[in-house]
């Protein structure tokens, strides 16, 4: 299946709002975490178009990724996927594009995860190291390749 890879457009942080809270709940609910309203409140917050992307199959928003500066580096982060588009190699294909651009410019690029997460298995695959961690997240980075 192809996916479009686009910028926001009017309406899109709603679209990834429900993305967000349909994606994480079963996380945020084992980790006692589960708030209908923060989930959605906290995309909308921080969501930002100028450094957001989303994609886009059949016309439809199916998944979203925000890359942004930090610090001298890169922020990878919102990058969820609906349930039924996972699997695919359609996450990978993106995180190997944002691990391209970082390699060469020399960035190194930070994440956090929910703790327990699959998703954690798929950054530690792309040379992801664990820098810290709290009672609901994994903070991540990885180093630009040479």
């Amino acid at each position: 299946m192809d996916i479009e890879v686009r910028a926001p457009r009017d309406g899109d942080v709603e679209v990834v709002a429900e993305l967000r809270a349909d994606v994480m709940r079963a996380d945020l609910e084992r980790l006692g975490r589960y708030d209908d309203q923060r989930v959605r409140q906290r995309l909308r917050e921080t969501f930002s178009v100028e450094h957001s992307f989303v994609l886009v199959a059949r016309g439809q928003v199916v998944g979203c990724f925000t890359v942004r500066p930090d610090g001298g580096g890169l922020l990878l982060e919102h990058f969820y996927l609906a349930a039924e588009h996972q699997g695919r190699g359609i996450g990978s294909r993106v995180l190997r594009g944002v691990l391209a651009r970082a390699d060469a410019q020399g960035m190194t690029v930070r994440l956090n995860v929910l703790r327990g997460s699959a998703a954690q298995a798929l950054y530690e695959r792309y040379g992801f190291v664990v820098e810290a961690q709290d009672a609901v997240d994994v903070f991540m980075a990885r180093a630009a390749a040479r």
